[in-house]
């Protein structure tokens, strides 16, 4: 209504929401009768949230179109998704630029729209025990002076799709940080989200620690997400644990952290796998002689290279994983043409690094069981990556299995 301008800024290391007073730049606009030259909007920009900010992220990236971390409840507080510890939380910034976090089970928060109402806002969210869906927020009144930015009642849309099984099936994530390669400063810090096997009609042998599953997602620069992940669950009810990491490069952690894989794919989110693994292991909470890894697309590409440059694991499991850095550069779909300049080194010049960081190039290192699977109509990681590493693998005799899926 007043025309402020809210947009997302990382300008402090961490998304938040900055706003540009429309009045302001109406004010200056008017007196000079048309913008200055250069105008420079940044000028006008101000913190949403008192302090300058908060070290959670309010916003994310924009992978796709149409992602929404806050909306306006129509009295100018704004209800936002705030990631910290690898978890979405939902919180209200209050008229004084107050921040609070609201008292729900959600962990994922992935859309906050205006809702139908004053006061109300639209999400969808997932807890670490339900699916995701739509529900609708309305917030109680705010106390003005009070630093009360108010309280809210959830109301889910849609009931949730009934799975044929209760909680206590699941296994709920536990963020754990824990140290990595070097930093500046000293031996950096990573992060996952670990979950332990949990099966309640079932119990370990006495003294039997489990094996682990180490999930690597995708992206490479997006994050592990912490809801009800069936795919998860089908390993933790059997007996298995699950880590999924976040390794740097990753979302969710400030702009610092995201800056980690710059230039160093292939390098930072590959020991950070490896260090979960070995972390989890040293903290007794996993059978450090039964570890394996699997990933998919860009998750598969630190799979191969985990397994192919070092020693950490016991078998794997690529799904679409990139094995020539060079070919994907050379061979992949508009959006990402130039997405490795940033990662590894612009192509060709670096191309010295491209194969250094080549599981293709160095398949001497492969001597683990490794299945492959890949989808015929692939063209971010197009079937020839995965033909590539299964030629390597059955000219070394290592044990491995391909699954091509057609029309995929």
């Amino acid at each position: 209504v007043t025309g402020d301008l809210v947009f997302c800024t990382d300008r402090t290391g961490w998304w938040n929401p900055w706003v540009i007073d429309a009045a302001s730049v109406d004010q200056v606009v008017g007196e000079a009768g048309s913008a200055p030259e250069p105008f420079d909007g940044r000028s006008f920009a101000e913190p949403v949230l008192a302090g300058g900010g908060v070290d959670v992220e309010i916003g994310g990236p924009l992978w796709v179109g149409g992602l929404r971390w806050w909306a306006d409840a129509g009295d100018g507080r704004l209800v936002v998704s705030a990631t910290r510890d690898g978890s979405d939380h939902l919180a209200v910034i209050g008229t004084d630029g107050t921040f609070a976090e609201l008292p729900t089970r959600f962990s994922e928060v992935v859309q906050v729209v205006p809702g139908p109402a004053a006061d109300t806002v639209v999400i969808v969210g997932a807890t670490p025990t339900t699916e995701a869906g739509p529900h609708l927020v309305a917030l109680t009144p705010e106390v003005p002076g009070a630093g009360v930015a108010g309280s809210a009642r959830v109301a889910p849309l849609r009931p949730s799709r009934d799975l044929g099984m209760g909680e206590e099936w699941f296994s709920v994530a536990r963020h754990v940080s824990f140290p990595s390669g070097p930093g500046v400063g000293g031996d950096r810090v990573a992060h996952a989200l670990f979950y332990a096997p949990n099966n309640p009609s079932a119990s370990a042998p006495t003294g039997e620690l489990p094996p682990l599953v180490v999930m690597i997602h995708g992206g490479p620069t997006s994050a592990a997400r912490n809801r009800l992940d069936l795919a998860k669950q089908f390993w933790t009810s059997r007996g298995f644990a699950v880590v999924d990491v976040n390794y740097g490069g990753s979302t969710g952690y400030g702009r610092p952290y995201r800056n980690l894989l710059d230039g160093a794919w292939g390098v930072v989110d590959v020991e950070d796998a490896v260090a979960a693994a070995r972390y989890l292991a040293a903290e007794g909470l996993v059978d450090g002689d039964r570890l394996a890894i699997r990933g998919g697309s860009a998750g598969g590409y630190t799979t191969l290279a985990a397994l192919c440059f070092h020693e950490a694991f016991s078998a794997g499991a690529s799904h679409y994983g990139v094995a020539d850095l060079a070919a994907l550069a050379a061979d992949t779909h508009k959006f990402e043409s130039r997405y490795l300049d940033g990662l590894v080194g612009p192509w060709p010049d670096a191309r010295a690094t491209y194969e250094e960081r080549s599981p293709i190039h160095h398949t001497d290192g492969f001597d683990q069981p490794l299945i492959v699977l890949q989808g015929s109509e692939d063209v971010v990681v197009p079937p020839n990556q995965a033909e590539m590493i299964v030629a390597a693998l059955a000219a070394k005799g290592v044990p491995h299995a391909y699954l091509l899926f057609e029309g995929e």
